[in-house]
C-alpha cells in the first residue's frame, strides 16, 4: 500500500483534530497563564504552584482518562446510528462523571497531608496548600464537563469544547490579571488569585457546555427522559470496565510526569521552578498529538461499529503518521529556542532572585533540550492509544503502560537525578525512556490486533 493511501486522510484528520487541539490547548493555556503570572511575582511561588498542581494533575488525569471511555462507545452507537444507545452513554457517563469529580476533591483534601512529608522545601509547601484547596474544587465542573466533551467528540462534533474552552481562557486570563496583581477595584491576592480563576473559569466551561449542546438540535434527543432511576447498573459497569483502565493509562503517565515534579523538588527550589517551565512548555505541544489521539478514537469507534477493519487500519497509520511529523516540528522547534522559551516565565528584571532566576533559565534550557527528542516518542503513544481506545481495547495497553513509566521510566529518572551529575536532566532523561519504550509497545499490540481482525473477519 503506497503512501497516498494515508495521506489523503490527513484533511479529515486535521478538520476532526483542530477544534478538540484548539480545546486541549485551552486546558494547558490555563495552567501555562497561571505559571507565567504567578512566576513573576517570584520562584518560590512558581514552585508552589507546581506542587499543588502536581496533586491536581495526578486526580484529573484519572478524571479525564476515566471519561474518554464515553467517546468509543458514543462513535460506535453514531456509527450505526442508533439514538437509543447513544442516549444510554451520555446519560449514564454524565453521572458517573459527576460521582468521581466529587471523589477526586475530596481524596484530594485527604491526601493534602502528604505534602509536608515529601522533602519539599517547606516555605513552598505552606504556599502551596490554601492553592490545592481551591485548585482541587475545580475538578467538579471540570469532569462533569469532561463528560459533555468526550460523548459530542465521539459524535464527531468537536467544535462544542474548543469553544467553551476559549471562553474559560478569556475568563481565566481576566481574573489571573485583576485578582494576582489586584487591578481595578479587586483585592490582591498574589497566587491565589490564580486559584479561582481556575475554578470559576471551569465552571463557565461547563455551563457553555451544557447550553450549547441542549440547544443543538442533533443532541436534544440525547438529553430527553433522563432521570436518577432509569440509571442502570449493567450499563455503570460497561463504562467503568472501559473507563477504569483508560484511567489508569492516563495515570501511569501522568503520574510519571508528576513524580519528575517532586524529585525535583528534592533537589530545590530552583528545579522544581525549571521542571515546571519545561513542563508546562511540552505539555503545550503534546496537546497537538492528544487532538489526534482523541480523532483516532473516533473514527477507530465509527470503522469498529462499521467492522470495516482495512479501512481501520489506514485511517489509524495516517494519523500516527501525521503525529509524527508535527512532533518532529516541535522537536525542532524546542531545539533552535531553547535558551528563548524558558525566560517567558521569569522577571529577569528582579534583582532580588536574579541569580535564582538565572539558574531556573539555564535548568529549564536543558530539560527542553531533551523534551524535543520525547516530543515524537510521546506523540506515537498518545496516538497508539487513542486507536487502541476506539477498538475498546484498553487493558493490555494499561499493563503496557504501567510496565513502560514505573518498571522502566521512573527507576531511570531516580537513578540519573540522584546518583549522577545529571541531577534535574537525568530525570528526564526518564522520562524519555518510559515514553519510548510505551511508544514502542503500543504500537506492537495495535499492528498485531488489527492484522487479526482483518484475518478473521469473514469474507462476503
Amino acid at each position: 500500500m503506497n503512501l497516498s493511501h494515508y495521506t489523503k486522510e490527513f484533511s479529515y484528520n486535521i478538520r476532526l483534530a483542530y477544534p478538540v487541539i484548539l480545546g486541549m490547548l485551552g486546558h494547558t493555556i490555563v495552567g501555562i497563564v497561571d505559571n507565567v503570572m504567578v512566576g513573576r511575582i517570584g520562584p518560590t511561588e512558581l514552585a508552589a504552584v507546581s506542587l499543588a498542581n502536581s496533586f491536581v494533575f495526578v486526580a484529573m488525569s484519572l478524571g479525564i482518562g476515566f471519561s474518554t471511555a464515553i467517546t468509543p462507545m458514543a462513535a460506535a452507537a453514531d456509527g450505526k446510528k442508533d439514538v437509543e444507545e447513544g442516549r444510554t452513554v451520555f446519560h449514564h457517563g454524565l453521572y458517573l462523571c459527576t460521582i468521581l469529580g466529587l471523589i477526586l476533591f475530596g481524596l484530594i483534601l485527604l491526601f493534602k497531608p502528604i505534602m509536608g512529608l515529601m522533602g519539599q522545601p517547606e516555605n513552598v509547601v505552606e504556599l502551596a496548600k490554601p492553592f490545592l484547596d481551591v485548585v482541587a474544587f475545580s475538578l467538579v465542573p471540570l469532569i462533569v464537563f469532561q463528560g459533555y466533551k468526550q460523548f459530542a467528540d465521539g459524535m464527531s462534533e468537536t467544535k462544542y469544547s474548543m469553544w467553551a474552552t476559549i471562553l474559560g481562557n478569556i475568563v481565566n486570563v481576566f481574573l489571573n490579571y485583576v485578582l494576582i496583581y489586584g487591578i481595578w477595584f479587586f483585592p490582591q491576592l498574589g497566587m491565589m488569585g490564580a486559584a479561582i480563576g481556575t475554578l470559576v473559569s471551569r465552571f463557565v466551561m461547563l455551563g457553555y457546555m451544557h447550553y450549547r449542546m441542549q440547544k443543538k438540535e442533533r443532541f436534544q434527543p440525547f438529553f430527553e427522559d433522563f432521570a436518577l432511576n432509569k440509571i442502570k447498573r449493567s450499563v455503570n459497569i460497561s463504562i467503568i470496565k472501559l473507563g477504569a483502565p483508560s484511567s489508569m493509562q492516563m495515570f501511569f503517565e501522568v503520574g510519571l510526569f508528576t513524580g519528575a515534579v517532586w524529585l525535583s523538588g528534592c533537589l530545590g527550589v530552583a528545579n522544581q521552578a525549571a521542571n515546571q517551565i519545561a513542563l508546562s512548555l511540552a505539555s503545550f505541544t503534546f496537546m497537538f498529538a492528544m487532538g489526534l489521539s482523541v480523532a483516532a478514537t473516533i473514527r477507530v469507534g465509527n470503522q469498529r461499529g462499521l467492522e470495516d477493519y482495512k479501512k481501520l487500519r489506514i485511517v489509524a497509520f495516517s494519523i500516527f503518521l501525521l503525529a509524527i511529523i508535527l512532533e518532529i516540528i516541535f522537536a525542532l522547534f524546542f531545539v533552535l529556542f531553547h535558551k528563548l522559551l524558558p525566560g517567558l516565565f521569569i522577571d529577569m528584571g528582579n534583582l532580588e532572585d536574579l541569580a535564582k532566576n538565572t539558574e531556573v533559565v539555564a535548568i529549564a534550557s536543558e530539560l527542553l533540550l531533551v523534551a524535543a527528542v520525547f516530543q515524537i516518542s510521546d506523540g506515537i503513544q498518545v496516538v497508539m492509544l487513542g486507536a487502541l481506545r476506539g477498538l475498546q481495547d484498553v487493558k493490555v495497553p494499561m499493563y503496557m503502560t504501567f510496565v513502560a513509566y514505573w518498571v522502566v521510566g521512573f527507576p531511570t529518572s531516580i537513578y540519573l537525578g540522584f546518583f549522577t551529575e545529571l541531577k534535574a536532566t537525568g530525570i528526564w532523561l526518564g522520562l524519555l525512556a518510559g515514553l519510548t519504550t510505551a511508544a514502542l509497545f503500543l504500537y506492537i499490540r495495535f499492528a498485531g490486533l488489527t492484522k487479526r481482525l482483518i484475518l478473521q473477519k469473514p469474507k462476503v
